[in-house]
Order: C-alpha cells, then structure tokens, then sequence
C-alpha cells in the first residue's frame, strides 16, 4: 500500500522553530546537569571580586603605593575582564559563573553605561580646548596650528618651554589677540582677558594660572593647571603626593573664586574617578561627563588608556565635548562648548 508523505512548505528545518528547539534542548541539558552549580566556582569568585572592587574602588586604602588612585585612574578597563569571564563561564557550562559575570556587568553598566551614549548638544556660545603640548614637543608650530583650526575660542596650553613659547606665540597670533603665559602655562583667547595672575599650587614654580575671559555672553573664570605627574615605581608603588597636594591647592583657589561662572581647562594627570582629585570634582562637572560622548580618553595619544586632560565647569551649562585629533604631543588635545550666563554676575 502506496503511502504519502506530506512536508510542510517553508520549513526545511532551518527556520525559527529550529533555532527554538536548539535553544530548549540547550536549557534542557543545562537543568539536567547536576554538576552546572558546582562547576566554575572560582570563576564566580573572581567575577565577584571584579564587581566587588568596582562598587568599593572608594575603599581600597592609598598607604600603599596610592593603589586605590591607582585602581580608579583606570577603573573602566576593569570591563574587559567581563567578556571573557562570561565566554569562560558558558564554555565551562557553570550557571554559578555565569550569574556571578552578569552582576559584574551590571555593575559595570551602573557605574559607566552613562558615557556610552551620545549627550552632545548643538548650541552653546563659548568653545574652549585644553592641550599639554608636551616639552619635548617636535613640531610645536603645527600643533599650535592644529589646535587653533579646532575653532576654539579660548585656548590653553601646558608643558610651555621658555625655548618653545615665542614659537606658540607667533603660531597663535593671527587667530588669537589676546594671551598670557605663566610659567609653563598659557591661555590664548579671542576675547579680552582680565585680572590675570599665577595660582599658587604649592610647586615652588608656576603651573597654574587665572584670568578673566570677557566673553559676549558675560565675564568667565577661567583656570588653567598642569598638576604634578604620578610615577609608577617598583618600591613605591604609584606616588602621587605632590600632585593630592597641587590638586588640594587648586580646588581652594577655585573655592575662593568671586565670579560664579569658572572653567578649569589643563592637565591634571587623573581621571574623574580619582578620589585624589575630590578638592576640585567635587565642586565642578566634567564637560566630557555632562556633554561628551564616549570616554574621552586623551593619554597617552598613540593608544589612549586614561582621560586625564579635563575640561570642567562650575555654574556653566556643558552643552558638547569631543577629543581632537593627535598633533606631535603625547596627549591629545580636547574641546568643550558651553553655553555662559548672560545673567549671572
């Protein structure tokens, strides 16, 4: 007796249903392996330990070698360990790794999915940039021309040599009429400056300065500092004494500051993360953090890891903030555009 088989058109086993009946005998050879919760456990600790020093970073003591300054400089790379921490987890079939990454990446999402968005803005009426222009320097001509062209209006410089300043200078001139140079900082601005004088950041040199940029929109404070570096060494760990007590220094200066509209543009060799910076985060905002988008990372410039050239405001909109391109510095320069109000005095 002849029979007939029937196939049901459109479903040559390579459909929705396949890939579902893929996915439930998947789930179902997890629930009937006894051993998925007992496997894996040391990657759960360690994924544990990821989520644990990122929700404690403020904890972890700095008596030796400064490690928690150390660890929140680049507490966002502390995400690259996820991905592979979950690959390892689904390889090794274990549901205890497996939850304990995605905690990690929930935490890691909490404390940084804000900088993955896009929060630029089309307005504002001040652009200003921030570039360590790096001593050694090869080309300081074509890096005051590059930076120029980014369209700032107010411009500061740090790592100014006396050999290097007139060759800025001269660069400079014919897109800004107005600057000053304090040591080794200088601001270039479109706009008049005023009451421009060095800020005292315990150096014993100048590297920090303030003056008054008579924008269209009003008067505005405008800070510039190269803060001391930090050095990574063998016996020391990560020393960085003399710039917490720069970076203490600055953020009475700007504290005292009388007119209510500031802008801090400079290097000041830590992150936003660093609670060694707390004098001065703790009273302005990051423009890159308020207006930016991405992580704005700007050193070192041949691979950028950190973002420790800022650009931040304190009774001052952020309306943008971008990274511009690398010139002959080790740094990369970085630009805001913040809207200034016209009303405050």
């Amino acid at each position: 007796m002849a029979q007939a088989y029937m196939t049901e058109t459109g479903s040559d086993g390579r459909g929705p249903e396949r890939r579902e009946s893929r996915i439930r005998r998947l789930l179902d050879g997890w629930r009937a392996d006894r051993g998925i919760w007992r496997r894996g456990l040391v990657l759960a600790a360690l994924a544990l330990l990821l989520a644990l020093v990122m929700l404690t970073h403020g904890r972890i003591p700095n008596r030796i070698g400064n490690l928690g300054s150390l660890t929140e400089t680049f507490l966002p790379w502390l995400g690259v360990f996820i991905p592979v921490l979950l690959v390892l987890a689904l390889v090794r079939k274990s549901a205890s790794a497996l939850i304990a990454v995605l905690l990690s990446g929930a935490v890691w999402l909490n404390l940084f999915g804000g900088l993955l968005t896009d929060k630029t803005g089309a307005d504002g009426d001040l652009t200003v940039a921030t570039h360590n222009v790096n001593a050694d320097n090869p080309d300081p001509s074509g890096t005051a021309r590059d930076v120029a062209a980014s369209g700032a209006d107010v411009l500061a410089l740090e790592e100014l040599t006396a050999s290097a300043v007139p060759v800025y200078e001269k660069s400079l001139a014919p897109t800004y009429k107005y600057h000053s140079v304090q040591g080794t900082v200088g601001l270039w601005s479109k706009y008049p400056l005023g009451d421009v004088r060095p800020v005292d950041i315990k150096l014993g040199w100048t590297r920090a300065m303030r003056a008054t940029v008579t924008a269209p929109a009003g008067p505005v404070a405008v800070y510039v500092a190269h803060l001391p570096s930090v050095r990574v060494k063998m016996k020391a760990g990560f020393t960085a004494r003399q710039r917490d007590k720069s970076a203490n220094a600055l953020g009475e200066a700007i504290a005292d500051e009388p007119l209510k509209q500031v802008v801090l543009l400079g290097d000041l060799n830590g992150t936003m993360n660093d609670r060694a910076l707390n004098a001065v985060t703790s009273q302005m905002r990051s423009a890159q953090g308020a207006a930016g988008s991405g992580f704005g990372f700007s050193w070192p410039a041949s691979f950028p890891m950190a973002r420790i050239d800022q650009i931040m405001v304190k009774g001052i909109e952020p309306v943008t903030s971008w990274t511009l391109p690398a010139t002959g510095s080790d740094h990369l320069p970085v630009a805001a555009r913040v809207k200034v109000d016209a009303t405050a005095s």
